[in-house]
């Protein structure tokens, strides 16, 4: 009975902490290696790459805050989605390689950023990120969306991440199947 509990614990910590300093549960057995998180601040959205953001680069690209703290003004030309994440933070490095892929599959028509919680501390603050990771849907025009976490398995976390981008930055309707 101790052994399923202690089990159920490990599972349990291991699908909603961020503590975990590589990022996969089953490293502690030696199964798996850690997964890289690909960013790059080349800036070229046309390769459907993730895009590191500074603060600086945030106030040019995204929006300042600093000049215009009361009203959302969005500064791009493309509908983005801004992950929110850590070095150490098990869940954002298995978020990272998906948001890879999206960024790759919808080139041209959405930008991937990436903001280092640990370096850029004010933004995290700016937009009250308690928990990571979180992921800011920004529409072309309205008001952007928070989403915290991370689905159970990647495939459904990449389910998440089109369903969400399909219908909150592209408009396209979500047909249901029955």
């Amino acid at each position: 009975m101790r052994k399923y509990l202690l089990i159920l614990a490990m599972i349990s910590f291991a699908v909603t902490s961020c503590g975990n300093t590589n990022g996969d549960p089953d490293s502690a057995n030696g199964a798996k290696e850690p997964v890289a998180v690909i960013e790059t601040n080349k800036g070229d959205t046309k390769k459907g790459e993730t895009i590191h953001l500074t603060k600086a680069e945030f106030l040019d690209k995204i929006m300042d805050y600093e000049s215009n703290p009361t009203e959302w003004i969005y500064k791009g030309d493309k509908p983005a989605i801004i992950d929110f994440y850590a070095d150490w933070c098990g869940p954002c490095k298995i978020a990272g390689p998906i948001l890879e892929e999206i960024a790759s599959e919808y080139k041209g028509e959405i930008v991937v950023y990436k903001v280092d919680t640990e370096q850029e501390r004010e933004l995290s603050s700016v937009f009250g990120i308690s928990s990571i990771p979180a992921f800011l849907f920004i529409p072309e025009e309205g008001k952007p969306t928070m989403s915290n976490g991370i689905a159970r398995t990647p495939e459904q976390t990449k389910e998440m991440f089109v369903k969400m981008i399909d219908e909150l930055l592209l408009g396209k309707e979500q047909s249901e199947e029955m």
